[in-house]
């Protein structure tokens, strides 16, 4: 399976935040990848600079947009809540 954009990481992203806890987006990497059936070696794939896997990267700006859009919000670095 390819990985998916950060869109389709989104919704699971927003569910995964769904409890109120705070999380950090380090650990929400494991079950996304896990949902979307991912394995180790399309998990570790890197951007073509090299410098973070292509996963990671798509999980983070699925975060930032979901902050943009107000549903969750940055509670320290790296971390985030439901809003």
């Amino acid at each position: 399976m390819a990985i998916p954009d950060f869109q389709s990481m989104m919704l699971p992203l927003l569910r995964f935040a769904a409890d109120g806890a705070e999380h950090s987006v380090a650990e929400s990497r494991s079950p996304l990848g896990d949902q979307f059936g991912l394995t180790d070696d399309e998990r570790a794939e890197l951007l073509p600079s090299g410098q973070q896997s292509r996963f990671n990267n798509r999980v983070a700006w699925a975060k930032v947009y979901l902050e943009r859009a107000g549903l969750v919000a940055k509670t320290r670095r790296g971390h985030f809540k439901i809003t």
